[in-house]
Formats: structure tokens, sequence, C-alpha cells
């Protein structure tokens, strides 16, 4: 019998029995411990490790979210670690979807309160199900057509004849013509994209709805060609307006087909995995709200690069690269997001909120790379109840100063308190 076991980020997995089961802490088959065990040690030599092995009967996850399905059908379900939420499964799985649909730039109308509030599904399917309904809104729509060359032989002439090849013809095969021609069909770059994303939703949805609709609409598709590359295919899929009613269908066209997945696991077993690190989602769902709320002579800029840390032997070493780069006329703030729970009861020399050294080093460093040493910077953490205030200024000296402030995930935007004494163009609205 398949199990599905449902944790969240850091939780520990175990072989043994569980008196007190929750989000933290949970059991798996040996089966699945065993498999998860060979994954992480594959993927860690990329760099990319799944777990951390405490002992022989323990393991821990690290910060990814998503879904893993292993070879014995085991089904694990890690969601975002909140404290908002505690072990409210059903809050956590709202919250991710809520932040994956932001970071894939999905229309409004798609990720309405409604739809993501009802929807009770793991994250596979739901991801599923979003792109059959993008690309059956596409499909009644129409698919768009396209002429392209073919060469052919034929016992007829149509188009013209490709007379270099047909001299060529060997004795015995003169009735038979080499002819060029166009023909206009749904063999282009896009068609070929979601038809093979549709063919790998087939065979791993589970869903009775999903299935129903990714045939009817396969039976519908069947004769566009499938993708031989999917990369050089995504390169070449077209933005024009003739083509605006496939912008939807995109973003999860590329995530079922893997571009977008930061982490795939399959193996030699080919299950279904779908994981997101969650340091990820987080900036890019902070980056998708900040640009909502940007005034329009304000412009943002992700992972600037133009900084180093030092210069040797008259070459620049050590890039630094600030999360957000935003600037209003001659004002520029450098922004930096942490995926990490604070708690501001905790402002003593030894706790420290629960903030890392290192990170203030990181942003005393584009401060005077990117400032240069005079202004404000931010650092963005998610709001908790914990955390639901901005910190006391941080001072590097008169000149650079840090705030620390929370993002209110819910409602997608920075967090100020009543009265504050600070402002910045992008959260005035809000204060």
């Amino acid at each position: 019998m398949r199990e599905h076991v449902v944790v969240r980020e850091y939780a520990r997995l175990t072989t043994s029995a569980v008196t007190d089961a929750s989000l933290d802490v949970a059991r798996v088959p040996e089966s699945a411990f065993d498999w998860l065990c060979r994954e992480s040690a594959r993927l860690q030599r990329s760099g990319a490790a799944l777990v951390q092995v405490d002992d022989r009967r323990w393991l821990r996850l690290d910060s990814y979210v998503g879904v893993i399905e292993t070879p014995c059908g085991t089904r694990i379900e890690i969601l975002p670690k909140t404290a908002e939420h505690g072990d409210n499964r059903e809050a956590a799985r709202r919250l991710l979807r809520k932040m994956l649909a932001r970071c894939l730039d999905v229309p409004t109308r798609e990720t309405s309160p409604t739809d993501i509030q009802t929807f009770d599904a793991p994250l596979t399917e739901w991801v599923m199900g979003q792109f059959l309904h993008s690309l059956d809104r596409l499909v009644k729509r129409g698919l768009r057509f396209d002429y392209h060359r073919v060469q052919e032989e034929q016992r007829f002439l149509r188009g013209r004849l490709d007379l270099p090849r047909q001299l060529r013809q060997p004795p015995g095969r003169d009735h038979l013509f080499q002819i060029e021609h166009d023909v206009f069909d749904a063999d282009r770059p896009e068609n070929r994209l979601l038809c093979s994303a549709l063919d790998r939703v087939c065979r791993l949805t589970r869903d009775a709805g999903n299935w129903r609709l990714a045939h009817e609409l396969a039976t519908f598709l069947a004769p566009v060609p499938r993708s031989r590359n999917v990369n050089d295919d995504f390169r070449r899929w077209r933005t024009d307006r003739l083509l605006a009613h496939y912008q939807p269908a995109r973003p999860w066209c590329a995530l079922i087909l893997g571009e977008h997945t930061p982490l795939s696991v399959l193996g030699g077993w080919h299950g279904t995995s779908l994981l997101f690190p969650m340091e990820k989602i987080f900036e890019r769902y902070v980056e998708a709200c900040l640009r909502k709320t940007l005034p329009p002579d304000a412009t943002l800029k992700t992972q600037a690069s133009s900084g180093y840390l030092c210069r040797h032997n008259s070459q620049n070493w050590f890039q630094l690269k600030p999360d957000f780069l935003i600037k209003q006329g001659e004002q520029t703030w450098v922004l930096d997001t942490k995926w990490k729970l604070l708690d501001q009861s905790l402002g003593n020399t030894k706790e420290k909120y629960r903030l890392s050294q290192s990170d203030f080093y990181q942003l005393f460093a584009y401060g005077h790379r990117y400032l240069p040493a005079a202004g404000q910077m931010l650092l963005i953490y998610p709001m908790t109840t914990r955390f639901d205030l901005p910190l006391p200024i941080f001072t590097y000296s008169q000149e650079l100063h840090l705030r620390v402030v929370p993002f209110d995930l819910e409602k997608g935007r920075i967090a100020v308190g009543p009265g504050e004494a600070w402002r910045l163009p992008w959260v005035r609205e809000f204060a």
C-alpha cells in the first residue's frame, strides 16, 4: 500500500515507530529510508544534498520543499516551515502554492484565493492541473499554425522540383519526383513543447480529473510532433502578440519538462519528484511583490554583479551579488533576503535575534561597493508572530545603516509599524 507522509523543512525521518508524529517527525518505510540515503549521496557530489544522515535510524531533511516519490511508492510532501502555521498543513500548503504561483508569473485570474483554498491535492497534481487548465484554454482559443519547408519523394509533382536531387536519382527510380514545398501545420516549437509536457502528465498523473482532461487533450493534439530538443525549442518560443494566449501555459510547461525545476530527483528509477529550494522561492516571491509596489520612476535590478570585494594583480576578485538593487533618482537601496525565522524578543548580545554574523559581514561589503558606504540597506526575513515589526536600526557608520525588516507572506509586502520614522518609496502606501 502506498504511503503519503507530510512533513516540513528540516523534519526528521526514521524507520522506527513514532509515538508523537508531527510535521517535524515522521516514520517512513525502510525501503524509502534507504533510497533517500542513496539519492542524497548521489546528489551530494554535485553540491545538492537532499538529506542529512543523523545516524543509522534518523534522517534530517534540508531546506527543500515539494514532493518526493520513492520507488516503493512512498510519497513525501515537504512543506515550508513557518511558525505562523504550526502543524496546519493546509495553511502551509496554501502559502507554498501562492508563493510558487507568484514566482512563476501566473496571471491573477488563474490563482485567485478561491482556487487556492479549495484545491486539496499534493503539489505535483496541483502543478499538473494548472498546466492542463492553461492548455485547455489555449486549445479552445486555437493553436497557432506555421509554414515550414518539406523535402520529400513523391509520385507526383507538388511545389518545386529539386533538380540536383532529381538528377542524382538511380536507374529505375525515374518515375519518382524529389520535391520541395511548404506545409502549413502545427509543427512549431511552442506546440511541440506543450505536447511533450502533456505526454509526461498523461504518464504521471493519478488524479481522475487530471487524467481525463489530459487524455482528452492528448487525443486532440495527437497529430502534433513532440519536441526532440527541449532547450532549443524553449529558446525559439516566440512571445509576440500572435502568441499572447500561449504565455500563461509556458511557466507550467517549463516546470513539467524540468527547465525551471531546481532539483529533480530522477535517478535510475523515474519517479515523480518536484523539489524547490525555499530560499530561492522566498527571494523570487519578494521580487515579484516588490515589482508590483515600486513607483514608476524606480527600477529594481536582481543579482547585481558590478561590485567586487577587492582587486589583485589588476583583476577583480570575489564578486558581490546582492539579491536586489533599487534605484530612484539619486537614491540607491541594497536589499537581501534570508529564509530564516527570527525572534525579536531575543535582543541580547548572546542570541542577537537569531541573526547570523556572516550575513552582516555580507551586507557590510555590499554597502561599501554599491552605495558606497552611505545609504540604507535592508535585510528581509519572513514575518512571524515572533517577528512582526522592523528591528531597531543597525549602524555600520554615521552614513551607512541597515534595517532588518519582516516580509508579510500572506499580504506580499514589507511590514512597517505605525508611526515609523523611516520611509521607503515602495512601502509608503502600507505605513
